[in-house]
């Protein structure tokens, strides 16, 4: 189940959301969950939030997961596996030193969880807080 919805993204982000909305709210929440994995907060029997505070954290946290894919255009993560892509007459080089990755998650997702007090310190691609 997706803590977020279309109207939810789009008062969010201030854009129109994408066809697929739906799907990716769900894939988006999916990566809540994994930053998520050894947090301590309050759940329903279905396992949802049930602090407000949580509730519009995880909700704002899911659209700027969503935002953050559709700004790099790579929703699966598959661009970390190449150094560069070309589609047409786009070419993009991966930036940064060494061979890192660029991170699976939002940077905006991860502080509005870190700032609602979820996060418990490292977020599971390494990164430390």
């Amino acid at each position: 189940m997706a803590y977020a919805t279309a109207a939810d993204y789009t008062a969010y982000s201030g854009q129109a959301a994408p066809d697929d909305i739906d799907r990716r709210l769900e894939r988006a929440s999916d990566r809540i969950d994994e930053m998520l994995f050894a947090s301590i907060y309050p759940t329903d029997d279905a396992g949802l939030p049930t602090r407000p505070e949580d509730v519009e954290a995880m909700k704002r946290a899911t659209c700027a997961q969503v935002a953050w894919t559709v700004a790099v255009g790579d929703e699966f993560g598959v661009a970390a596996a190449f150094k560069s892509v070309s589609i047409g007459s786009v070419r993009l080089d991966r930036g940064g030193s060494g061979d890192a990755p660029p991170p699976r998650y939002s940077p905006d997702a991860s502080s509005i969880l870190q700032r609602a007090g979820l996060l418990p310190g490292y977020i599971l691609d390494g990164s430390v807080w």
